[in-house]
């Protein structure tokens, strides 16, 4: 089948790059020597899941309980929720979980820390844990840094219940780019990524001061990742800590955010939105203005850093050629509203492929996406954690 006898909108997943993205990441792992468990946020697929295994993947990290229950089914057997989990409910099923895949996930209150302890304790098991550290995104998770921190990993480490099995973080704040005058993009990548890597080391050595078991003993898990913050990561050791694990998601497709701030360029993203024109008409200062059959609902509304827009128009699909003089500008939730400089070569019935800004949120939009190779659809697959939020 070609591209061209598909229906619009789709989602398609240029092969090459793909494989490109998995293989970049995981040689990056490997140089650096920690274990890379990619957060499958981003692509919800059991198909890619397990690309990245064959590529040398240890395991997995989520974001919710539903997402590590369809990989638990599809046979993966060691699933990470990097998020805070509460509620008996979701205890429960972790505990349904246990027989076949050992499902670890994130504490940083004490009221969850105990209503866990509780409930495994009560249930004659154990569960895995991390304690999330913030070390300056300002979203979940103890401050790397207050005394308070290690304190409350000391007593989560003698709950009944709970083995706590290392600490994990999310550097978010690598997503917002420069911050001093005169800071080149890759300069605020690299001081986030040192800044990740540099704190959680002293928060390991606070941990292991204030007598938690895995940092006594050696064993404790040391959990880093965003994929701008990857770019240029580089582990060390820090009185017999390092890094043992990185947990990216947005590598595998890429998008405008991770071209606008520097990560990747455009001609690395993998994932496009195939979409048509729908309507053309003139402005009335001889501008005009198209609109595709794409918008809140498949582009989504969220913006990237520098990007004027909701995803760029490719000229050339093929090369990653931007289309020049011409912006998404605005969106409907079935339109996208498309502002050209002049007159455009588009006309109605014509299709266009859009990288967007965001591609963890424009896939969990789909059912499911294809694999192309040049203009040859080669496979579909599944968004197998669709909509898996609970």
């Amino acid at each position: 089948m070609l591209i061209s006898e598909l229906p619009t909108p789709s989602l398609l997943i240029d092969r090459s790059r793909l494989e490109r993205n998995l293989r970049d990441m995981q040689n990056r792992a490997n140089e650096n020597h920690v274990h890379l468990r990619p957060h499958t946020k981003t692509h919800k697929s059991i198909a890619i899941a397990k690309m990245q295994r064959d590529f040398g993947a240890a395991s997995l990290a989520v974001a919710k309980l539903g997402e590590a229950e369809v990989y638990a089914a599809a046979g993966f057997e060691d699933v990470r929720l990097a998020y805070a989990l509460i509620g008996t409910d979701k205890y429960e099923r972790i505990l349904a979980l246990k027989p076949t895949c050992n499902v670890s996930f994130c504490i940083d209150t004490a009221e969850a820390a105990q209503a866990a302890s509780d409930f495994f304790s009560k249930n004659g098991t154990t569960c895995d844990v991390m304690i999330e550290a913030d070390i300056g995104y300002g979203r979940c998770g103890v401050r790397y840094d207050a005394p308070s921190s290690a304190q409350f990993s000391r007593w989560a480490d003698e709950l009944p219940g709970l083995v706590v099995r290392g600490i994990l973080t999310h550097a978010g704040h690598s997503y917002r780019g420069p911050q001093a005058a005169g800071e080149t993009k890759e300069e605020a990548l690299r001081r986030v990524s040192n800044q990740e890597r540099d704190r959680m080391l002293e928060f390991a050595i606070t941990l292991r001061d204030a007598g938690v078991s895995a940092a006594v003993d050696g064993t404790l898990e040391i959990s880093v990742g965003s994929t701008p913050s990857l770019r240029y990561f580089t582990n060390r050791s820090l009185e017999g800590f390092s890094i043992t694990e990185i947990r990216p998601g947005n590598y595998v497709f890429l998008d405008m955010m991770q071209v606008n701030l520097g990560v990747e360029p455009l001609q690395h993203c993998a994932l496009t939105v195939y979409a048509s024109v729908i309507s053309k008409h003139k402005n009335t200062d001889d501008t005009e203005r198209l609109f595709l059959d794409s918008g809140k609902k498949v582009l989504t509304s969220d913006g990237a850093f520098e990007a004027e827009g909701f995803g760029q128009i490719l000229e050339d699909p093929k090369e990653r050629i931007p289309m020049p003089h011409t912006v998404i500008n605005a969106l409907s939730e079935e339109h996208g509203w498309v502002r050209v400089q002049g007159k455009s070569s588009l006309n109605v019935m014509d299709t266009v492929q859009v990288v967007p800004n965001h591609a963890c949120v424009v896939v969990n939009t789909q059912r499911h996406m294809f694999i192309t190779e040049g203009n040859e659809v080669v496979d579909k697959i599944y968004v197998d954690a669709q909509s898996r939020v609970f």
